[in-house]
């Protein structure tokens, strides 16, 4: 199983739409996960329309009208993986502790918020997992995304996907 982790794409904010390579990934994944900040409601039509599965949830920028399709913290079984998506952690400091007390019947976290691409594991084995923004890369080199694979209840082949430069 095939998944394509994404967040915080704040359209139109950061950008005018989703970065073609990005899209180009969607026919060939299983499952798309986004882990929040949408800013539109087109980019969740969009997704919902193209992806074989969506797991989605709402972020600190989402409105109204995401909050009322979107929840807060998403659950979902993939192949015997145990996965859980939220938006924000909080600081980094810390973070695996709070997350592992947070979710501890999860294989896996996939989150977003800060912008900032991040794949570490928990003393418990729980594994948090930030892909960056595909739109707005703030203070980082590039723009990004991460891909995976799920099989037999495990998480393998995380690679996380730098993005081109975009010009305005």
């Amino acid at each position: 199983m095939r998944l394509l982790l994404m967040s915080d794409t704040h359209i139109p904010q950061r950008a005018k739409e989703l970065p073609a390579p990005l899209l180009a990934e969607l026919p060939r994944a299983d499952v798309v996960i986004h882990a929040g900040d949408w800013v539109d409601v087109a980019t969740l039509d969009l997704l919902e329309s193209r992806a074989n599965r969506l797991i989605g949830v709402y972020g600190n920028n989402d409105g109204p009208a995401l909050r009322a399709r979107l929840p807060e913290v998403a659950h979902a079984e993939l192949d015997g993986l145990r996965l859980a998506v939220v938006h924000e952690t909080g600081a980094a400091a810390g973070r695996e502790r709070r997350c592992a007390t947070r979710f501890p019947d999860f294989d896996v976290l996939v989150f977003g918020h800060s912008h900032i691409p991040w794949d570490t594991t928990a003393p418990t084995g729980l594994r948090l997992l930030n892909p960056g923004s595909p739109t707005d890369r703030r203070r980082r080199p590039h723009c990004t995304y991460m891909t995976a694979i799920v099989s037999d209840g495990r998480l393998t082949d995380v690679h996380l996907h730098r993005l081109p430069p975009r010009h305005r």
